[in-house]
């Protein structure tokens, strides 16, 4: 089978386009023979985590596809099924945070830039019915990551006001998606106007430039959520614009990883740090029903041939997507 796989050299130059082995089929597996694939930053990174002296790596979290073959032990999977791809291994009940042995689809094993994939059987679930091939393919670790923020960590309710910092991720298109269809005001900011100009389009209640000053902007609003995700450039202008008592979730940090709080002022304006990362088996087939509901769809920006990778990470590398690309798999 064709595959985009990562060895020889960190970075994107280690990427390659190539004929790979067909995975085998274990008792509780089931393969699938991928229509799409999504992309997401993670999958940048880890060309820098992959190291040069592993064996090649086959990258990707997101997919749908059609299953191919069903493991011996596979009961509640049938060949020929349409399904979607959780990229979170070892996670089925919800909880506080994942389990130790909880991974990622696309590191340390296998991924979904290919052909074919073979995956434990609970880490498929049929294809929403609302979604084609490409909607459902870049779906999954953007959606769950969002869900999970919104409404398990940061509790959000009917009335709040939701801060979405660096609108134009996979993640944060689903973050506003998500607020508004739970009744929730939504603020965004970008560097780029064309991006505010498109978050507007899908709702949000207010648009202005990140590099702007947020709290002369925003001077009538109280922001109940915050959901941060750009780390160093934006965290301390976070911190002033939310509300005494407010909540600030982050998952992920596109700028440096460190920060620096004043702890002082933290603590007298009794602020709520929580972090996140991904979601549980649970919380995705709980997602699953919420986008079904309220016929919530994926933001796709582009999509790529398995052919064009280069292009692809580029792409995503440099921010110019606004909501998710991914490749079609022939």
């Amino acid at each position: 089978m064709k595959a985009i796989n990562h060895s020889n050299y960190e970075g994107l130059n280690g990427l390659s386009y190539e004929e790979m082995d067909l995975p085998p089929v274990e008792p509780n597996t089931v393969r699938v023979k991928l229509k799409t694939a999504g992309m997401n930053r993670r999958d940048v990174a880890v060309t820098s985590r992959h190291k040069t002296d592993q064996p090649p790596l086959i990258l990707g979290s997101d997919g749908a596809g059609i299953v191919d073959e069903v493991g011996a032990e596979v009961e509640h999977v049938q060949k020929g099924e349409e399904v979607i791809i959780n990229p979170g291994l070892g996670w089925k009940q919800n909880s506080d945070a994942p389990p130790a042995s909880f991974e990622i689809v696309g590191m340390p094993d296998h991924g979904t830039f290919a052909e074919y994939i073979t995956i434990p059987a609970d880490n498929v679930e049929p294809k929403p019915s609302h979604l084609n091939w490409e909607e459902a393919g870049v779906l999954s670790l953007a959606a769950l990551t969002a869900y999970r923020v919104l409404f398990t960590r940061a509790k959000i309710k009917q009335g709040d006001t939701v801060m979405l910092p660096g609108i134009g991720s996979g993640v944060l298109t689903f973050a506003l998606k998500f607020a508004k269809a739970a009744g929730a005001r939504v603020i965004v900011t970008s560097r780029s106007e064309e991006k505010l100009e498109k978050a507007k389009e899908l709702g949000a209640d207010e648009a202005i430039l990140t590099q702007s000053d947020w709290n002369e902007k925003l001077k009538d609003e109280q922001v109940d959520v915050l959901v941060e995700s750009i780390g160093r450039a934006t965290f301390d202008k976070s911190l002033q614009i939310i509300r005494k008592g407010g909540t600030i979730v982050t998952f992920g940090a596109t700028t440096e990883d460190e920060v620096a709080i004043d702890i002082r002022k933290f603590f007298y304006g009794q602020y709520n740090l929580l972090g996140s990362t991904m979601g549980s088996g649970e919380e995705f087939k709980a997602l699953l029903q919420f986008i079904e509901q309220h016929d919530i769809k994926p933001e796709v920006d582009r999509m790529f041939e398995l052919s064009e990778y280069k292009e692809a990470f580029a792409y995503l590398r440099d921010s110019k997507n606004f909501g998710k690309i991914g490749f079609t798999i022939s």
